[in-house]
């Protein structure tokens, strides 16, 4: 893939990050994006204050709608705004391109599979990343790495060139042995991470340090890791722990911030989805469904239901 050709669809804190890197390295980038933003870039260009590339500002193809099939399409959007984003590529399933979701969650694949054909694979990001404003990114940690898999859809030979062929100044990327491992790593700690970050108002530093507080993150985590051993995915939560307690002390979480803003989080999405995934395997998961109530009530206290 020496002539790549990247789509990113959401210009926000992740796929943001990701148009500027491929583009500073000069990567034909499209950004599929809303109106103002595409006016910005197409203005102003991508900005990007980065802890791994420092300051830059780069000039991606930007666009209402996709017009073409690329190599590869990022899908970054929130889960949230998922359907409405949809709208913005051609009708029907992608034949060529290879489709890279870097959503929280699980159930955003079978949706993507459904509107887009079996290219689709699984992906995620460990990165902290925000949206400034229109076409500002500024990245925060002093790592971004996406993991990959197919299950089938994609032969391996050719998403190991496609990863190999993104992976370079700003993005780490890895294969990981299949679909379910990629979305559970991220899912089982994340879910807990989101929660506890959100529900306390405090950076991953505190509740992982805090008796009470970590207590709640610890237990969130085993009933991520007991969920996905049941779905064929065996965790380690010792070593879930462990990852969470190497973190930057002041590193936050895309719900927390969301929430903070006032903004619809994905709350459902992420800590939702593994409830109802242990539901299926009749595995209940207490500690997380507490922690969704509350935040929900939350929510639902400072923007109330017309």
């Amino acid at each position: 893939m020496s002539d790549l050709s990247v789509a990113v669809l959401g210009v926000g804190g992740v796929g943001g990050y990701i148009a500027a890197a491929l583009a500073a390295r000069g990567v034909p980038v499209t950004c599929v994006a809303r109106e103002a933003t595409v006016a910005v870039i197409r203005d102003r260009g991508l900005r990007l204050e980065s802890a791994v590339l420092g300051n830059l500002t780069t000039h991606p193809r930007p666009v209402l709608r996709l017009d073409e099939e690329p190599d590869l399409l990022f899908v970054t959007t929130k889960a949230t705004q998922l359907a409405g984003a949809l709208e913005r590529l051609p009708p029907g399933p992608l034949a060529r391109t290879i489709v890279i979701p870097l959503l929280n969650g699980l159930e955003h694949m079978a949706v993507l599979r459904q509107r887009l054909g079996v290219r689709v694979v699984a992906g995620s990001i460990r990165i902290e990343s925000r949206l400034e404003g229109s076409a500002h990114v500024v990245q925060t940690s002093p790592f971004a790495l996406i993991r990959l898999a197919s299950d089938g859809g994609v032969p391996p030979a050719e998403l190991a060139a496609a990863a190999a062929a993104i992976s370079g100044a700003g993005l780490a990327v890895e294969v990981a042995a299949s679909e379910g491992i990629v979305l559970w790593e991220k899912l089982a700690r994340l879910a807990a991470l989101a929660c506890t970050t959100t529900l306390s108002r405090k950076s991953v530093g505190f509740v992982r340090t805090d008796p009470g507080w970590r207590a709640l993150l610890t237990g969130a985590v085993r009933e991520g890791v007991a969920v996905a051993a049941a779905c064929g995915v065996p965790l380690d939560a010792a070593a879930q722990m462990k990852t969470i307690d190497a973190m930057p002390e002041q590193l936050t979480t895309s719900m927390y911030r969301d929430v903070a803003a006032g903004r619809r989080s994905e709350l459902d999405a992420i800590a939702g989805a593994v409830v109802r995934a242990g539901q299926q395997h009749r595995i209940q998961s207490p500690i997380l469904a507490d922690l969704i109530g509350r935040i929900a009530a939350s929510e639902e206290s400072r923007c109330p239901q017309p």
